[in-house]
């Protein structure tokens, strides 16, 4: 694994493949947790969900962290039951929250509440303990989005305005089922660091053009914030 300083204070990993990624990414997040339990007793962990980073969840949970101090948060979530297949608390809770992470703490996104913009202020309220995450984990689609920030969703500008004060917003996908809650540009910078993952060359492509200012693409208003740390963990 090869980093390579870009723009202070970004990093990236070149990794041989998508499971060395998992595997890197894992240990160095394990590393960053350590880190923060060990300058202030705790540490948050926020994560995203979808297909992408079960394989770096499976390879996390079994790191030696000390779990039982660690709090584990959604970057996002689809507005639907806990118990089914698209819920990215089910997804964490089986490919996370197992072996040593099973000790970690947990706090969700999904209420009881029918639309993800009722639950806005008291999972906004959930979170605030939280804050700053220590580490906050990103993938990227090959649109370009990151968490549930899609081009053309309904409420993306003011997610990604750099100077709103909402922690989380309510997204509806152009093209993707359910709505969402999920962390607003601000909520993404209130993170100590954070690790974003993008496997695949159509992906490292979208990326290349992110990280360049092509703002079409979601994901380039996070890598504009010049003063969040982000490391990038990349795989073709």
């Amino acid at each position: 694994m090869a980093a390579a300083q870009i723009a202070a204070p970004r990093r990236v990993y070149d990794c041989a493949d998508a499971p060395a990624l998992a595997q890197q990414a894992a240990r160095h997040v394990a590393a960053l947790l350590a880190q923060a339990i060990a300058r202030r007793g705790r540490a948050s962990l926020a994560v995203s969900g979808g297909r992408s980073p079960v394989p770096l969840f499976e390879a996390l949970s079994a790191e030696p962290v000390a779990w039982e101090r660690v709090t584990v948060t959604l970057v996002d979530e689809r507005w639907v039951a806990p118990d089914t297949a698209d819920s990215n608390e089910g997804l964490v809770r089986r490919h996370l929250l197992t072996g040593r992470a099973a000790a970690a703490s947990f706090v969700g996104l999904k209420t009881a509440d029918a639309t993800p913009a009722a639950a806005i202020a008291e999972r906004s309220a959930a979170l605030a303990p939280l804050l700053p995450f220590d580490v906050s984990i990103l993938g990227m689609g090959e649109d370009g989005h990151t968490a549930s920030l899609f081009p053309g969703a309904e409420g993306l500008a003011a997610a990604l305005d750099p100077q709103g004060g909402a922690l989380l917003c309510a997204i509806v996908p152009p093209h993707a089922a359910h709505a969402r809650l999920g962390l607003t540009l601000r909520g993404i910078r209130a993170s100590r660091q954070v690790v974003l993952c993008v496997g695949g060359a159509a992906k490292l492509a979208v990326l290349a053009r992110a990280a360049a200012g092509a703002m079409e693409y979601p994901l380039a208003a996070v890598l504009a914030q010049t003063d969040l740390a982000v490391d990038i963990f990349r795989a073709p």
